[in-house]
């Protein structure tokens, strides 16, 4: 679990925190970790200390800041570091402070070109500044060593020995004297060798290196532990006891006992722990597909032909998790890849050999090669699915054990993550003890977890099925916030709240819930600031976007990222897509000149939402101030099927609105909310919210020790907040509400 914990050789303790990949070009394959300033200061550190890091082997990298908005809990490697410490992205990587020396020689192997074409004094230059362990793999790439230094010179000369592929070069570390992390110095001898030469925990063949697990008594997770999968483990258990233990039954029944099976479900759920923990008393080679998958080709294959190869040797499982990046899907501008029939051909073979069965996972099975899927490779299939609140709270409870906390809530916890697999509450639990051990560093006390810990981590850790791009501001407002809008709040609670939380009362009458609510009313009337308060909730996952953000100009970028965005909502169920501008996204087909974009992004539309693809638990909310301008066929039962005018506020709105506005700033006595509604006919809600900020501001304009907020002040404010409510745009959309 994720705690700071003291270890007798080492006072200041270690963090287990949460591997990202870090994808910023400045640090690509540089040997940095970047670390939360609490999590640097926690471990006693300053910026550029030296750390080790530890997953299925120990290595070591230097810390650097990360960029704001990273979670505490989070280490953010790049892709060979990861692979250093033997970690795959969202896995629990251990983050020590640790002794480094500096390296009197180290030898290195790399490719024949490198060999052959870089000097010693170049390799110094190159890897100037970089720790590292033996069987590490290190790249060409220098590090930037700070103010009064460059990495011209290096560069320089690896471009003129090389040649342009120089960036893509990988070395692995075969020995270093002394022994243990050390740092390249300018006074380091380093040259090219053969072999490991010094003792070392990684692999001995960086380039043709496969995981492989012997058969165990205990596994990592126990079988109890994989609570939302059970039946799926079940069933592999029993495939597996058929083809590898009893084959003589199939072949008596006429059956073959060769087995592939292809295991599905969303990023982080849990697809390769269940596998390894299945196959807990068998032999396991497994391969990264990820990892192997940005290889050159003759790599992949030769990585891939090495573990068939120790598979059918020695029998057992072979395991290539995110099948996807290693045998992507052809597409329409892309073939498939020679290379890829030739490792399909391998694991083919490995399929109809006796005692060996082969399982894949992968997150996006529709981007999986469909020879992948054949009958004579993956004839199988197991999905599973993203657990629901009970099986959260049972994660959670199995995460907490032998956690010292104080009384916690789960079962709030499991309500307010909607759409979290194991890995996103893993980051949770890992955020929220960070926050108890700081606490605990501060006070002087011993950690304990407690529920604000948790809750407060909420605020930072976002599930892997939601973007970014796709996060709602919520704040603290609630429904009860929202001024008036009876009839918007009274439509959104049936079609989005109800659902959640009366399921029981819709099947026992027979009724679907709605699929669709399609919001219109002239700009700043609160549309926007409604769906916020329903996110708010932390009953549901809210995918968020603006019309315009889905449209690309490249042919079939706009429907794909809508099939993204679907796709994202149904694995984060229960969830809300909202389609803010949605004009702009499906406007009238027929009447653009866009070469047929439109066209097909509402087409897209339509299939997503009474296509194939059950709907179960997705709530669509599109929000607009031009409904004229929709596609008349996104607004038919079944699809956009409610449409609620949102009114400009009348003065009992307006009301309320300032009410709820002035809650945080402290009024005068002589402010009358009440008669100033009355008077702001044609503001918005936005503007009258506007309106109070300006009067706020008027007020320290005034004098920067004023107290409160003055009428006065409101009434300078009138003079810079006008009203926005267009009387003729207001007029067409009462009377598009009128003949709906």
């Amino acid at each position: 679990m994720s705690q700071l914990e003291v270890e007798e050789d080492q006072p200041l303790g270690h963090l287990r925190l949460t591997a990202r990949l870090n994808t910023s070009a400045l640090d690509s394959r540089r040997g940095v970790v970047r670390l939360h300033p609490e999590a640097i200061a926690a471990l006693g550190l300053r910026e550029w200390d030296a750390v080790s890091l530890t997953g299925s082997r120990t290595t070591a990298a230097v810390v650097g800041l990360a960029p704001g908005g990273t979670p505490t809990g989070t280490a953010l490697l790049d892709d060979v570091t990861l692979s250093n410490a033997g970690v795959r992205e969202n896995a629990t990587v251990i983050v020590a402070p640790v002794t480094v020396y500096g390296a009197r020689a180290v030898t290195v192997t790399g490719s024949k070109l490198a060999t052959d074409s870089i000097s010693s004094a170049t390799l110094r230059q190159a890897l100037l500044g970089k720790v590292m362990t033996v069987g590490d793999t290190v790249s060409l790439l220098p590090r930037d060593l700070g103010p009064g230094t460059s990495t011209s010179a290096a560069t320089a000369a690896l471009g003129s020995s090389v040649g342009i592929t120089w960036t893509s070069e990988l070395l692995t570390v075969t020995g270093v004297d002394p022994s243990g992390p050390v740092s390249i110095q300018p006074n380091s001898v380093v040259s090219w060798g053969s072999g490991l030469e010094g003792v070392g925990s990684g692999p001995s063949d960086s380039a043709g290196a496969h995981t492989i697990s012997p058969a165990r008594a205990k596994p990592a997770v126990s079988f109890d532990d994989l609570k939302g999968s059970h039946t799926q483990a079940g069933k592999l258990t029993e495939w597996l006891k058929l083809s590898l233990d009893e084959p003589q039954l199939l072949e008596t029944l006429g059956a073959t006992p060769n087995l592939g099976v292809l295991v599905t479900g969303p990023a982080g759920v849990g697809k390769a722990t269940m596998v390894r923990t299945v196959c807990a008393e068998r032999r396991l080679v497994e391969l990264d597909g990820p990892e192997v998958g940005a290889l050159a080709a003759d790599d992949r294959f030769s990585r891939v032909s090495d573990a068939v190869a120790s598979v059918r040797d020695g029998g057992g499982v072979l395991l290539i998790s995110d099948v996807d990046a290693l045998l992507p899907a052809a597409t329409g501008d892309r073939a498939p890849e020679p290379v890829a029939a030739l490792i399909i051909g391998e694991l083919r073979d490995a399929v109809a050999t006796r005692g060996v069965a082969f399982v894949a996972t992968s997150a996006v099975p529709v981007g999986v090669d469909t020879r992948l899927r054949a009958p004579d490779l993956c004839d199988r299939e197991l999905a599973l699915t993203l657990p629901d609140a009970a099986t959260r709270k049972a994660l959670l409870e199995v995460l907490l054990r032998g956690v010292p906390s104080a009384e916690l809530n789960l079962g709030e916890v499991a309500d307010r993550t909607p759409g979290f697999v194991v890995a996103d509450l893993a980051a949770l639990v890992r955020e929220g003890a960070l926050r108890a051990a700081s606490r605990a560093s501060a006070d002087g006390n011993e950690p304990v977890l407690w529920q604000e810990d948790l809750t407060g981590a909420l605020t930072v850790i976002r599930p892997l099925s939601r973007s970014a791009a796709e996060e709602v501001s919520v704040g603290s407002v609630t429904l009860d916030d929202v001024g008036d809008m009876v009839e918007t709040k009274q439509a959104l609670t049936e079609a989005v709240l109800w659902p959640l939380q009366h399921p029981d009362t819709f099947q026992r009458l027979g009724v679907e819930p709605p699929r669709g609510v399609l919001l219109y009313g002239p700009p700043g009337c609160g549309k926007t600031f409604v769906v916020r308060a329903l996110a708010s909730s932390g009953k549901l996952s809210v995918h968020a976007v603006k019309g315009a953000e889905l449209m690309d100009k490249w042919v079939g970028s706009s429907e794909k990222a809508v099939r993204g965005l679907f796709a994202r909502a149904r694995d984060s169920a229960p969830s809300l897509v909202f389609l803010d501008e949605i004009d702009a996204l499906a406007p009238r087909r027929g009447q653009s000149f866009d070469s047929g974009v439109t066209d097909r992004v509402v087409a897209a539309l339509l299939t997503e939402l009474d296509g194939i693809e059950p709907m179960r638990d997705v709530v669509v909310l599109g929000a607009t101030n031009r409904p004229d301008l929709i596609d008349p066929a996104l607004l038919r039962p079944g699809r956009l099927e409610r449409l609620v005018f949102v009114e400009p506020p009348d003065a009992d709105a307006r009301r309320e609105i300032l009410r709820t506005a002035g809650k945080s700033i402290p009024l005068a006595s002589d402010v009358d909310l009440d008669a100033l509604a009355s008077e702001l006919d044609g503001y918005s809600a936005a503007d009258c919210a506007a309106l109070l900020r300006e009067a706020a501001l008027t007020a320290m304009r005034r004098s920067i020790d004023a107290a409160d907020v003055t009428a006065a002040d409101v009434a300078k404010a009138r003079e810079t907040v006008r009203p926005s409510l267009d009387a003729a745009q207001v007029a067409s959309l009462r009377e598009f509400a009128a003949g709906k």
